[in-house]
C-alpha cells in the first residue's frame, strides 16, 4: 500500500528520477501539522532521494532565526513556512522567490486551494509567492448536547420567543450566551489576553456585525457603529457571560475551560475541533461541534481567517529541490494523508474527499467556514497593527476606554501604519 501512494506521489509531483545526495532545510513551528508533514518524509526520501531536515522551533523563535537568514545572499533554509503576519513584510523586502514559473512549467494546480488562503498566503498582487500549507481559521465551538436539551428548548422559546437551535445569526447566538450563563456554566468564554489572543478573536465579532478593518482605499473603518457594536459586545461577553479572568486568557485557558464542561460556546481556531473529542483532555466528547461563526442578516460568516504558506526564500540555497519538496507535500495524496492524521487543510479536494468526511463529519462546516471567512490585513506592519488593536481592545474590555475612544485610537495608528507602506494615500 505505502509503495502504492509512493508511485502515485511520483507521477503527480513529477519525482521520478535516480536518487541523488541532497538537502532541504526548513524551519517550522512546533505545531500538529508539522508533526503530521515529519511522519511522511520518509515517502518523500525514498521517492526522490533527497533529505528533508525540519528545524522545529516555538512561534516566538521562529522571526528571530528567519530574518538574518533572508537578507544573507546564501542562507540556511531550503524552503521556509510563513505566517500571514509576515507576508507583507517578506514580499516588500524582496525575500521570496515568485512561483509562477515554477507552477506553470508543472502545471500544478492552484485553484484547488481555497480562495479566501490564496489570497492570505498564496498570492501578493497578482504573484504567486506561497503555496497555502494549513489554516488556522477561526469557528464557533457550542455545545449541541446544551441546546438539544427538552427544559432548555422550554426555557428559551418562553424567554425570547424563538426556538432554540444551532444559531443562525449573529444576534441569535448573543442570546444563546446570555441565556446559557447560567447552573455554573458560562454562556462563553474568551481569549483576552493581549496582544495577538484578544485581537484575532475580536476580530469575529467585527465581522459578525457586517463591519471590516479598512474600505478598499485603505481607510480604516474601525470606529464605525459595527466597529463599536462589535466591541461593547465583546466586552459584554468577558465581563458578564464569561468566567473570571478570561480577559488575560490564552487560548489555551480558554480551551480549558471549555474542555471542562464549564462553558457553552467558544470562538477558537479550528484545530481546537479535534482536541475537544480527545478523552485524555475533554470532559465534553461528543458534546461539542463547531460552525463558522455567524453573522448579521447582512454579513453571512464572521470567522477571521488565517493561515500558513510554504515559500522558497531567495536566498535558498537549493531552490530546486525545495520545490519538489513543495509540490510533493501539497500534492492531493500527501495532502489527503496530512488531513487524514488531523491536519488542517487548504485545498477543497481534501475537504470533499470521501476519506476525509467518513473521519472527520465537521470537515464539510471546517470548509464552509473558509469559503465565507473574511482576512486580516495583511500589509508590511500587520504585526504592529496587532500590537495596536490588542492594547487598544483591553483598555475598553477593562473599562478604562470608551469603545469609540479605544478604535478611534487604532484607527489613527493604523492609517499611519498604511500611509508609512504606501497603501493609503
Amino acid at each position: 500500500m505505502i509503495r502504492k501512494w509512493l508511485v502515485a506521489a511520483a507521477l503527480v509531483t513529477g519525482l521520478s528520477g535516480p536518487a541523488f545526495a541532497e538537502t532541504v532545510n526548513i524551519l517550522m513551528e512546533g505545531v500538529p501539522d508539522t508533526e503530521y508533514v515529519k511522519t511522511l518524509l520518509p515517502e518523500f526520501k525514498q521517492a526522490t532521494g533527497i533529505d528533508v531536515n525540519l528545524e522545529v522551533v516555538n512561534y516566538a523563535e521562529m522571526h528571530t532565526k528567519l530574518v538574518p537568514q533572508l537578507v544573507a545572499p546564501s542562507g540556511s533554509y531550503s524552503a521556509i513556512v510563513v505566517d500571514f503576519y509576515w507576508v507583507g513584510e517578506f514580499t516588500k523586502a524582496g525575500w521570496l522567490q515568485p512561483l509562477d514559473e515554477r507552477i506553470k512549467a508543472d502545471n500544478v494546480d492552484t485553484s484547488v486551494y481555497v480562495p479566501k488562503l490564496m489570497d492570505l498566503v498564496g498570492k501578493v498582487d497578482g504573484t504567486t509567492y506561497m503555496l497555502p500549507f494549513y489554516n488556522y481559521a477561526m469557528g464557533l465551538l457550542y455545545r449541541k448536547d446544551l441546546l438539544a436539551d427538552e427544559k432548555n428548548k422550554t426555557d428559551f422559546k418562553a424567554k425570547y420567543g424563538f426556538d432554540l437551535d444551532v444559531p443562525k445569526t449573529w444576534d441569535e447566538y448573543l442570546k444563546q450566551v446570555e441565556f446559557f450563563t447560567k447552573d455554573g456554566i458560562n454562556g462563553v468564554v474568551n481569549q483576552g489576553l493581549r496582544p495577538d489572543p484578544i485581537a484575532m478573536e475580536w476580530s469575529n465579532y467585527l465581522f459578525a456585525n457586517g463591519g471590516e478593518y479598512h474600505d478598499d482605499n485603505w481607510k480604516p473603518t474601525l470606529n464605525t457603529e459595527a466597529g463599536v457594536k462589535a466591541l461593547d459586545q465583546y466586552a459584554t461577553n468577558v465581563n458578564k457571560f464569561g468566567p473570571v479572568g478570561s480577559a488575560s486568557f490564552s487560548f489555551d485557558e480558554a480551551f480549558n475551560v471549555m474542555a471542562q464542561g464549564k462553558a457553552y460556546s467558544y470562538i477558537t481556531y479550528n484545530f481546537f475541533r479535534a482536541g475537544i473529542d480527545d478523552a485524555s483532555k475533554s470532559a465534553v466528547v461528543g458534546k461539542v461541534e463547531i460552525m463558522p461563526v455567524p453573522g448579521t442578516e447582512a454579513a453571512k460568516g464572521g470567522s477571521l481567517n488565517g493561515a500558513w504558506g510554504w515559500a522558497i526564500p531567495k536566498s535558498s540555497p537549493n531552490p530546486d529541490a525545495a520545490w519538489k519538496f513543495l509540490k510533493w507535500v501539497e500534492s492531493p495524496e500527501i495532502a489527503k494523508k496530512r488531513a487524514l492524521q488531523g491536519g488542517s487543510p487548504t485545498r477543497t479536494d481534501v475537504f470533499d474527499d470521501p476519506d476525509v468526511n467518513a473521519k472527520y463529519p465537521y470537515a464539510k462546516a471546517l470548509k464552509e467556514m473558509l469559503l465565507t471567512s473574511h482576512n486580516f490585513p495583511v500589509f508590511t506592519y500587520t504585526p504592529q497593527l496587532v500590537e495596536v488593536l490588542g492594547r487598544e481592545l483591553s483598555l475598553a474590555v477593562a473599562g478604562e476606554k470608551k469603545a469609540p475612544d479605544a478604535l478611534a485610537a487604532v484607527e489613527a495608528e493604523m492609517s499611519e501604519l498604511a500611509k508609512k507602506d504606501g497603501k493609503l494615500k
